[in-house]
């Protein structure tokens, strides 16, 4: 079983969640995040006023998979953030020892 988080711009979500539920990927864990990258700081023009953003909004995506899925899901959200353009996000993913319904106490990949 895999993990994989991934932060992306918040008007991808949508075509990220499309791309993840083609494959049949339908759990999904979504929090609004701030930070920032390589780009430590932004300006924007607010009613003729410069100001510096110092933390971006983001989407942070967790999604838990057997590792059969993982590479589709990969696909999948890279397809669905890319803009092309700076900032569209990173994804990360790490190894699951176990998961647990906690209804059930059904454990292991057949809780995913």
């Amino acid at each position: 079983m895999k993990k994989i988080e991934a932060i992306i711009k918040p008007y991808k979500l949508d075509d990220v969640i499309d791309a993840l539920s083609e494959i049949g990927i339908s759990g999904v864990t979504v929090s609004e995040v701030r930070g920032f990258g390589r780009h430590k700081e932004t300006s924007e023009i607010y009613k003729g006023a410069e100001y510096v953003i110092d933390f971006l909004p983001k989407i942070k995506l967790e999604v838990a998979v057997a590792s059969g899925l993982l590479e589709p899901a990969l696909e999948a959200i890279s397809t669905g953030a890319q803009t092309g353009k700076s900032g569209d996000g990173r994804i990360f993913v790490s190894s699951l020892e176990d998961a647990i319904n906690i209804r059930t106490g059904q454990r292991g990949a057949g809780v995913l």
